[in-house]
């Protein structure tokens, strides 16, 4: 099957079995729901995208706020950035109803960078994921009908993995192994080149709210290609980063 069918395919599974799920949700009797607040912080050694650095290989401080109340939520995230005047702004919201034993996710993604000039995008996300004990599998889809402001359409075919290992790490890490291989296609190749991505690592909670995460990511892009896709011609070349989040 070729890329663009296999691709087409997958997201309109992805997205009808989400509507389907979210339609078909029924009604559970009990106490309403609550409007939660949740917020966190996070400290990484390189702001990685689909595996692409997006700070030219820099740190960056990453806030993010969250709102909950039932299967509806929307949030706000920010991260210093190479683009721009160096600040992204993301914000969205959508539903996540669980039917099957599948949890999925329908949501609407802004992506912003202020003082830049029209490279803001949306994007369609349409995933699900099930957990087996202790083992969670996932697909999701991300779809733009504009990316970056070029005029393409664009998908992201992402294909997860994580593995919540039972007890703690030396009386005090709780340890989760995760991974993802993801294909990022565009309508119009001559704009962006297409590219396959993934990663790996390893996440360590420890003290309820913190986490610290080290993780090895890589594409298949030459360096050329590199260059038109993120302005740098090294920003997608293999690498381990690492991260530290706080919750609250």
């Amino acid at each position: 099957m070729a890329r663009g069918s296999f691709v087409t395919g997958i997201k309109s599974g992805i997205l009808g079995a989400a509507l389907i799920a979210g339609l078909a949700l029924p009604a559970h009797a009990g106490d309403p729901p609550k409007l939660t607040l949740s917020g966190s912080a996070t400290f990484v050694t390189d702001y990685m995208f689909r595996s692409v650095s997006n700070t030219s290989q820099n740190p960056a401080v990453q806030p993010e706020f969250d709102l909950t109340y039932g299967i509806f939520y929307a949030y706000i995230w920010g991260s210093n950035t190479a683009f721009g005047e160096n600040i992204e702004i993301d914000y969205g919201g959508g539903i996540t109803p669980k039917l099957w034993g599948i949890d999925f996710n329908i949501a609407g993604l802004e992506y912003t960078y202020p003082g830049a000039n029209d490279i803001d995008y949306f994007e369609l996300r349409t995933s699900a994921a099930h957990t087996f004990d202790k083992l969670t599998l996932s697909v999701g889809n991300w779809w733009s009908p504009n990316n970056f402001g070029l005029d393409t359409q664009s998908d992201a075919i992402e294909l997860g993995a994580a593995y919540a290992f039972s007890g703690k790490l030396f009386n005090f890490f709780t340890p989760t192994l995760s991974g993802a291989l993801g294909w990022q296609t565009y309508e119009k190749t001559d704009v962006l080149p297409n590219y396959t991505y993934w990663n790996a690592g390893l996440t360590l909670g420890f003290l309820d709210h913190w986490s610290a995460d080290i993780r090895y990511y890589d594409t298949n892009y030459s360096k050329a290609d590199c260059f038109i896709n993120s302005g740098g011609r090294d920003n997608c070349d293999a690498r381990a980063v690492g991260a530290i989040k706080a919750t609250f």
